[in-house]
């Protein structure tokens, strides 16, 4: 054992596996979620960082990013992470039926909003490539930051 800093006591032992009596405690507050909860807008969940407003806690160096999403790559992104924080709603709350519609209707829409990106644009992920002519759609088109807005170059 090593004493306190700045004491002669003796620093709290925990061989036990047990919480020692001299163990600093602490209330941690985890947010619970109800069946059914609210839920943003896709471009406003994607602002905010969660899909659920009862989970968006304040955090006192967020950047206000109310422009995050804009034009087909930046939609593309709000609907996947719509389709993310769905995932993880259910993971935990798998009888909600009226979510796992919501994650079905969001995923149609993922579905048509990457192949309509990839059509203007090329492939997004790299499993996208296969669908290809040739490997070089992938390592030789331009990447999604290379394109102006709205398009091919």
């Amino acid at each position: 054992m090593y004493p306190d800093q700045g004491t002669n006591k003796p620093a709290c032992a925990d061989s036990c596996g047990t919480l020692p009596e001299c163990a600093p405690l602490a209330v941690p507050y985890v947010p619970f979620q109800q069946t059914s909860p609210k839920r943003y807008e896709a471009n406003d969940a994607l602002s905010n960082g969660t899909l659920f407003p009862g989970l968006n806690l304040p955090f006192h160096l967020k950047v206000d990013a109310p422009n995050a999403v804009s034009g087909p790559l930046g939609e593309l992104q709000a609907l996947e992470f719509v389709l993310l924080e769905l995932g993880l709603y259910l993971d935990t709350h798998q009888a909600d039926e009226e979510a796992f519609a919501l994650f079905q209707q969001y995923a149609a829409l993922e579905k048509a909003g990457r192949e309509k990106y990839e059509a203007m644009c090329g492939p997004v992920t790299l499993f996208a490539t296969a669908d290809q002519k040739s490997f070089s759609t992938w390592i030789n088109n331009p990447w999604p930051w290379d394109y102006p807005e709205g398009g091919k170059k």
